[in-house]
């Protein structure tokens, strides 16, 4: 290791640790993670400090590993018994729901497995020091996608591992069960997975069949649609306490730049061009822009104070009729405790009627399509000391059965293929609420063909949780800008031109 190298693995701790306690702010730290050269999804970056929500049943998930999985783990696993595995992740919906099934594992190996679930930038910082230290503290890692290339090297391949150790290959494991998609947008760098793909929240589009039909109104599928549907709840329900969608458009927050980047995308704009300058201030931009402030007008008044959250409550309280956002809001709209249980239903993301911009017409990586994304995976340490035990593990987690068990307990979505036609989660299909899966082959039909991803450089969670929101909650609040959205988006241009200028990355 470069002494160079060395050095900016401390500057990466110290500035986690010193977030995680308050000496310094969220803009210095995603700056400061910048300036190290380490991207943070910006989706995972709108949990620092705190936990994503978890409104999962667990009673769900109850089941039996398959017989042949538990036998070939009874006698692969005899040599490790008492041997302990360590792991770090923050609190995903199936990182909650393993660390319930974990001792399923451990009564079938002897096998015991400690799962610290902590804040992502303390997750960052301890996976650093374990790198940088090759000190094997941790067995597996669990790795926000925008850090896939940072700790490549530092992870083994599981298809690889799975070849060199044919005793320790778990029966039926089949890696061409994740999709490609899933696969290159999460865990792979330069041909190497770098682990396996464990979450994909993303983009859809839900509705509140009850209030379409009520007023004949047919499932929007364009932008345009969209609007009109909006326009018009909303001014037929608003006396009744009903708008047409809501928002998580909270001022300085990330749930407001994954709104506007779908707007964007979706008025075939995009935010970075070719020659790497922001582009979300060009015609296409503005008007997605434009579109989006109207929406604000048929939306809940505190949709400008909310994020993920705020919206969340307004689809589960009967608030809102229509709304583009996290498919896994959906299983807790349609649960028990739901105002409007069974009433949600889920279809494709609103699709044009502008054409999305090319591959080749953006800069940093960026995907535009009809899904926003975030995601995660979980990797095996090449520093591990416990690497077989380890490995043993992660095959189980990973594996057809547990993919799918998580996914009945929380209701996102599965990294396995299989799991869409699991017959526990076909069994689940018809169901109206609580334990639904009718929405899955949505979500898994927006995973494999419209899947977006946001630029992959490491200023971009700095920009997307700072400059954007920041300035476009000015806009959206009356602070500044005097409504006008070109005015708004210049200013962003200039602010985010200038980092990329100051990150070299011109």
């Amino acid at each position: 290791m470069s002494f160079k190298s060395h050095d900016q693995q401390n500057f990466i701790i110290k500035s986690a640790n010193d977030f995680t306690n308050k000496r310094i702010s969220k803009r210095t730290f995603l700056r400061n993670m910048g300036l190290a050269g380490v991207g943070l999804s910006a989706f995972a970056t709108g949990m620092l400090g705190g936990a994503r929500p978890f409104k999962g049943n667990m009673a769900l998930a109850a089941g039996e590993t398959p017989e042949d999985v538990a036998n070939f783990l009874r006698e692969a696993g005899k040599p490790f018994a008492g041997t302990t595995i360590r792991y770090t992740s923050e609190s995903t919906p199936p990182t909650v729901v393993l660390d319930q099934l974990k001792t399923e594992f451990t009564e079938l190996t002897g096998i015991n497995v400690e799962i610290e679930i902590v804040p992502l930038e303390q997750v960052l910082a301890k996976a650093t020091q374990d790198v940088q230290g090759q000190l094997g503290t941790y067995d597996i890692y669990y790795l926000d996608q925008a850090w896939t290339a940072s700790f490549a090297q530092d992870t083994i391949d599981p298809r690889q591992y799975y070849k060199d150790k044919p005793d320790l290959a778990m029966p039926g494991f089949d890696f061409a069960d994740f999709s490609d998609a899933l696969v290159e947008g999460i865990c792979l760098y330069e041909g190497k997975w770098i682990g396996l793909p464990f979450d994909i929240p993303i983009f859809t589009l839900m509705y509140r069949k009850d209030i379409l039909e009520k007023h004949g109104l047919e499932i929007p599928k364009t932008y345009d649609e969209f609007t009109k549907s909006v326009e018009l709840i909303t001014a037929a329900e608003k006396e009744n306490g009903i708008f047409g969608t809501g928002l998580q458009a909270k001022s300085g927050h990330y749930s407001l730049e994954c709104d506007w980047t779908q707007a964007v995308w979706g008025h075939g704009g995009s935010i970075f061009g070719p020659d790497k300058k922001f582009s979300g201030n060009d015609a296409e931009a503005v008007e997605g822009l434009k579109w989006y402030m109207n929406l604000l007008k048929n939306s809940p008044a505190n949709s400008v104070a909310s994020t993920w959250d705020g919206q969340w409550q307004m689809g589960a309280s009967g608030q809102i009729a229509l709304c583009q956002s996290w498919a896994e809001f959906f299983p807790g709209w349609n649960a028990d405790d739901s105002k409007v249980k069974g009433l949600w239903e889920m279809t494709t993301p609103l699709q044009g009627p502008a054409s999305l911009r090319g591959r080749d017409s953006v800069g940093f990586g960026e995907i535009p399509n009809w899904g926003h994304q975030g995601g995660s995976s979980i990797a095996l340490s090449k520093y591990s000391k416990n690497a077989d035990a380890a490995w043993l593990f992660l095959q189980w987690a990973c594996s057809k059965d547990i993919m799918t068990r998580c996914t009945l307990a929380g209701g996102f979505a599965p990294m396995r293929t299989s799991s869409y036609n699991d017959p526990r989660i076909v069994a689940r299909k018809k169901l109206e609420g609580a334990g639904t899966t009718r929405h899955l082959d949505v979500v898994l039909d927006t995973i494999n063909n419209h899947m977006a991803s946001e630029p992959d450089v490491a200023i971009w969670a700095g920009v997307a949780n700072n400059e954007i929101p920041t300035e476009l909650g000015k806009l959206l609040t009356g602070q500044e800008y005097n409504g006008d959205p070109q005015a708004c988006m210049d200013q962003i241009a200039k602010l985010v031109d200038l980092k990329v200028e100051e990150a070299d990355l011109l």
